[in-house]
């Protein structure tokens, strides 16, 4: 989700302040709308098979850590494409890269409908995060350039469906998965195809091809990361990634829920998450700047944690924590994403890429640690130490204050 609002701020940041932005927010052209219902889709998966976690576990043999691998194969996947996305995208185009991330996630989602072994579906989990990385890093560029009303309304639509897709996600997943734990994955294939016709019919022929002095190089990223106040907000964003997947990925197998009662927890996780990421965290960063916002937010979601351990066998106080724990990530979300984009002298898409491949690579050691954890302890260590992380991200980033201030003075310029 982060990396998606900075690719929101590189292409609001090449928009020329002095031209009008005219047109509702409603009135777009019917290929903005393939583009929407296509990233709806796109982020329902990172909160699908939250619902379907015990099912897979009880119905493939499988032990809590070997299910939460679902999480990491997905999230490994995404830290590496996000490396070669930009290199794509400025090679072969926005739709044929978009087209492209459809069909690689319609077919490994509908082999992972058919598959009947854990490893396997780890397999072809990943390869749906491969999918994921091509379609999102470049859907938001079409929905700007494809918009009649201007940069920051796309903007707001594209958030709209970011928010809209983590909050379905969940619920779709639960409905389908009281069915089958098959259900939620043949779903999501079913509906990329009709979000590939949509896209295919639709949307416009992409721009000619990038010339050869535009086009993104795969070190790029790599170069970015020399900048330490880049690399400390991405080192920051691994550590709480450990809090922020250890709740998504573990909290289920504690809930003492079915899938319809998983489905409606994270709907409201979602909901929260969503509703905050657009419309409040800009007031914190305005009212506190973003560097205190953030820390505020990383200590109160570690408070949270850390009660969802103390508290693990009490099924209202998981329940609530994850609902509330929404909140304090969709702000941190779009605070940290704030913080990068004015991190370090660097085209932003390139700081978004080097950004989003340490925050994925937290992500996906995060949810197999917490399932080995609990295999090896019991079912509370993992909150704790998820917990313990995001605090050492506070401490991390409040050591490395002096390279990393300026981004508050920076935002009050603009």
């Amino acid at each position: 989700m982060a990396s998606t609002t900075q690719n929101a701020s590189t292409l609001n940041s090449n928009t020329n302040p002095l031209i009008p932005e005219e047109g509702s927010l409603l009135q777009q052209p019917k290929a903005v709308w393939a583009v929407f219902f296509a990233c709806i889709i796109a982020f329902m998966g990172l909160g699908l098979v939250d619902p379907i976690l015990p099912a897979i576990a009880e119905q493939l043999d499988a032990t809590h850590s070997q299910v939460t691998l679902l999480f990491t194969s997905y999230n490994a996947v995404m830290a590496v494409a996000m490396l070669i996305t930009g290199m794509i995208s400025s090679r072969v185009g926005i739709k044929w890269t978009l087209l492209a991330g459809i069909v690689i996630i319609a077919i490994f989602s509908a082999l992972g409908g058919f598959s009947s072994d854990i490893w396997a579906l780890v397999g072809l989990r990943g390869g749906w995060g491969l999918g994921n990385a091509l379609f999102v890093a470049t859907a938001l560029a079409a929905i700007v350039s494809l918009s009649n009303s201007g940069t920051a309304k796309a903007i707001i639509l594209y958030e709209a469906a970011i928010g809209l897709g983590i909050s379905v996600g969940p619920l779709l997943g639960g409905w389908l998965g009281a069915m089958s734990w098959r259900g939620p994955f043949l779903g999501v294939a079913a509906l990329m195809v009709i979000a590939f016709i949509g896209l295919s019919i639709l949307m416009p022929k992409s721009h000619s091809k990038n010339t050869a002095k535009s086009k993104t190089s795969l070190m790029d990223p790599f170069r970015a990361l020399k900048h330490r106040s880049l690399l400390v907000f991405g080192i920051a964003a691994a550590l709480y990634n450990f809090g922020f997947f250890t709740l998504l990925a573990y909290a289920p197998f504690v809930m003492g829920l079915d899938e319809h009662g998983l489905g409606l927890v994270f709907l409201g996780w979602g909901i929260l998450l969503a509703v905050t990421s657009v419309f409040m965290a800009p007031k914190l960063g305005e009212w506190f700047g973003t560097i205190k916002s953030m820390s505020i937010m990383l200590i109160l979601f570690a408070l949270l944690l850390g009660a969802m351990g103390i508290w693990t066998s009490t099924q209202w106080v998981v329940i609530a924590s994850v609902i509330l724990a929404g909140a304090l990530l969709g702000n941190n979300n779009t605070l940290i994403t704030t913080a990068v984009m004015n991190a370090a002298p660097v085209e932003r898409s390139t700081a978004s890429a080097a950004y989003s491949f340490l925050r994925f690579i937290g992500g996906a050691i995060a949810p197999f640690m917490a399932g080995k954890l609990a295999e090896i302890y019991n079912p509370s260590v993992p909150f704790i130490v998820g917990a313990v992380f995001v605090l050492i991200s506070v401490v991390f980033i409040w050591f490395n204050y002096k390279h990393v201030n300026h981004v508050d003075s920076v935002e009050s310029a603009h």
